[in-house]
Parts: C-alpha cells; structure tokens; sequence
C-alpha cells in the first residue's frame, strides 16, 4: 500500500501542475499580463498628451518641470512617437509650465 501511494504522488503533483498551467496559460484568458500595445496618442484613456519630445533627453527634462511644478505626468512611447501625458483635469497647468518652461 505505501509503494502506491509513492508511485502515484508524483503523477497526482504532475497533474496539479499540469492544471494550474492550463489555468493560467490557457482558454484565451491568461493571467501572465500581455505585451503592451503601441497606441495612438489619444488611445490613452484619461491622459492628454501635452508634449511630443524630441529624445529622452528633453523628456526628462520636460518631466522634470512638471514634477517641480506638483504636476502627475508619463512619458508613454505612443505610435506617433513619445508624448508626455497628463490627466485631463491638468492638463491647462501642465502647458502653462511647459511654455513657461
């Protein structure tokens, strides 16, 4: 009886396994999160896009004014190329302190 029962325990933990990966992996519905996809720069939901950085260079500096003026931003690699976004509600600052910038 206990030869059995260690005969089938790593078949019964192999099937386990072999269930959590069909769970997770498949069905169409994964739980491992996708690849992102590149969007147009007004696919992004609540975020408007304030500035289109040349080079991560102005992005950072640009992010770095926004920052100091208390401002929540993202740099977002969009379709069009890099743009700088902000919430809606910001998005009026956000271009003030970018041109006074």
């Amino acid at each position: 009886m206990r030869t059995l029962t260690y005969l089938l325990l790593p078949f019964a933990v192999v099937a386990v396994l072999a269930l959590l990966l069909r769970w997770t992996y498949g069905g169409g519905r994964s739980l491992v999160a996708r690849r992102p996809r590149t969007g147009a720069p007004d696919e992004y939901g609540l975020l408007v896009a304030v500035a289109s950085p040349a080079d991560a260079a102005e992005a950072r500096r640009l992010a770095a004014l926004l920052t100091a003026a208390g401002l929540r931003h993202t740099l977002v690699d969009t379709a069009d190329g890099p743009r700088l976004m902000v919430w809606a509600a910001d998005e009026a600052a956000a271009r003030d302190t970018l041109r006074r910038g």
